[in-house]
C-alpha cells in the first residue's frame, strides 16, 4: 500500500498534477485557451465600442440622424414591394406604371438631382468626418515615432549588456557557434 501511495503522491501530490502538466506540453489546455479567447474578444469589443461611440449629442441631433437613415432602406424596401405588387396583382401594378409613364422627363431629372444631392451631401459629410479622424490620428504620429525609437534604443541597450556580467559579444554574434566553428 505504501508503494502505490508513493507513486500516486509522485504523480498527483504536492498540489501539482504531473500528468496534467505533462499532457499540456503536447496539447493546449482547452479551458485556459477558452478563457484567453474570451478575454481577447471582450477587449476587442470594448475597443470597438470606444472607437464607434458617438459623441454626446442632443435629442434633436439623434432624431435627425435616425431620419437621415430612413431613405436608403425605404428605397430598397419600396423596390421590393413593387416586385411583390407586380406578382400579386399585375393589373393594379400595370395601371400604376402607366401613371408613372405620364410623368414628364424634367420631373424625373428633378428627382434624380434631389436624390443625388441627398446621397452626395451625406457621402461628403461622412468623408469629411473621416478626414478629421485621420488628421487627429496623424497628430499623434510624431509622439508614437519617438516612443518607438526610445523602445528600440532600450532594446539595443539591453542586448548589449549580458545578464551575467561577462563582456558582451558583437550584436548578432553567437558565441557557441563561433566556438564550434573554431573547433571544426
Amino acid at each position: 500500500m505504501g508503494m502505490i501511495e508513493a507513486v500516486l503522491r509522485l504523480l498527483f501530490g504536492g498540489g501539482r498534477n504531473t500528468v496534467k502538466e505533462t499532457a499540456e506540453v503536447f496539447r493546449e489546455n482547452a479551458e485556459a485557451a477558452a478563457l484567453r479567447d474570451f478575454g481577447l474578444r471582450g477587449e476587442a469589443l470594448e475597443q470597438f465600442a470606444r472607437e464607434f461611440a458617438s459623441p454626446t449629442t442632443g435629442v434633436f441631433d439623434r432624431v435627425m440622424d435616425a431620419i437621415n437613415r430612413l431613405p436608403r432602406p425605404a428605397l430598397a424596401l419600396g423596390t421590393l414591394a413593387l416586385f411583390a405588387a407586380a406578382m400579386i396583382d399585375p393589373i393594379w401594378f400595370a395601371a400604376r406604371m402607366q401613371g408613372i409613364a405620364l410623368v414628364p422627363e424634367p420631373l424625373w431629372w428633378l428627382l434624380g438631382v434631389i436624390v443625388s444631392f441627398y446621397f452626395g451631401a451625406r457621402h461628403q459629410m461622412k468623408g469629411q468626418a473621416f478626414q478629421r479622424s485621420i488628421a487627429a490620428t496623424m497628430l499623434h504620429a510624431a509622439s508614437v515615432t519617438r516612443n518607438i525609437e526610445a523602445l528600440q534604443e532600450l532594446g539595443r541597450e539591453g542586448a548589449d549588456q549580458p545578464e551575467d556580467g561577462a563582456p558582451s559579444a558583437a550584436p548578432g554574434a553567437n558565441a557557441a557557434l563561433e566556438e564550434w566553428r573554431a573547433g571544426a
